[in-house]
């Protein structure tokens, strides 16, 4: 959604965001969901992000510190924090998913440092004041309430402290998910699968200034971070973004279409759109980072 859309235009996008988000399907990472995540959206998407956040993290505290990652899915981002951050560091990863988090235990193994806890974004079970950064990668999106999600990050921050959050820009910049999202809608003529519009939605960055602002924050760093990833096979691409979240779940319950014909048909879209693979696909974040004040 254009960050020049009109007032009645936010209000239905706020109401889709909101619907989905309380609707247990649409936030239900479960069965082969998390695996597919890993396996095919991992290196296409989170590796190199999570690689960025763990620099700009690093850089920001610059000595051992005690980290609480909200929001870890399958541990890619904690994997890169454990390596990058100083040693002597605590990072506690915390997923609201038990499914998502047994998966980045299992993968990530014993990490120095790392211990993970299901834990709801919108009421943490920590002391206030009581970390030295909370990272979140792409997590805020999903949250039914944003700001009581910030107003939580924020209490458990020292003052002083660091949050860093980020989350996916538009379709039109990650052209690739627009392609796939493109496809699903167009074999369904009534009640689309409208996941993927969640995680891609909320690329408004005078919207996520905002919410920093009503938590306190002062001044906010506000980053746009492209990456050029090299995909071998267009069908891992299709298969990434139709199995490894939930809009497998909207398209197993419309039945109307099977997933092998939607597979099919994205991977032609993928490869008509981009040329045939190997090829490198454009992807585009935004970060924040902002200081606790009172520090």
């Amino acid at each position: 959604m254009p960050c020049n859309v009109t007032p009645d235009g936010r209000r239905r996008h706020r109401d889709l965001m909101r619907t989905m988000t309380e609707t247990s399907t649409h936030t239900s990472f479960t069965g082969g969901i998390p695996e597919n995540y890993d396996t095919y959206l991992g290196p296409l998407l989170f590796e190199f992000s999570a690689a960025d956040t763990a620099r700009r993290v690093a850089a920001a505290l610059g000595a051992p510190a005690r980290v609480l990652e909200v929001a870890c899915g399958t541990g890619i981002s904690t994997r890169h924090l454990a390596q990058t951050l100083p040693e002597g560091t605590e990072i506690v990863a915390t997923d609201l998913n038990e499914a998502m988090l047994a998966h980045a235990a299992r993968v990530n193994g014993d990490l120095p440092g790392v211990t993970y806890a299901q834990a709801d974004a919108l009421d943490l079970s920590f002391d206030a004041e009581s970390f030295d950064a909370v990272v979140c990668q792409f997590g805020i999106m999903f949250f039914p309430d944003k700001s009581r999600g910030m107003g939580e990050m924020t209490r458990v921050l020292k003052p002083g402290g660091l949050l860093a959050l980020n989350v996916w820009d538009s379709f039109d910049n990650n052209p690739a998910v627009r392609v796939v999202d493109g496809v699903v809608k167009r074999f369904f003529t009534s009640d689309p699968p409208r996941f993927l519009e969640l995680p891609f939605g909320f690329h408004d960055t005078a919207e996520g200034e905002r919410l920093f602002r009503d938590s306190g924050y002062s001044a906010v760093d506000v980053v746009r971070v492209s990456e050029n990833v090299e995909t071998a096979d267009h069908d891992h691409v299709a298969r990434g973004f139709l199995t490894g979240n939930p809009t497998i779940i909207e398209i197993e319950e419309r039945a109307s279409v099977g997933l092998d014909d939607i597979l099919s048909a994205a991977t032609d879209a993928l490869q008509a759109e981009f040329g045939p693979a190997p090829v490198e696909l454009p992807f585009q974040e935004i970060i924040y980072l902002a200081h606790k004040p009172g520090g």
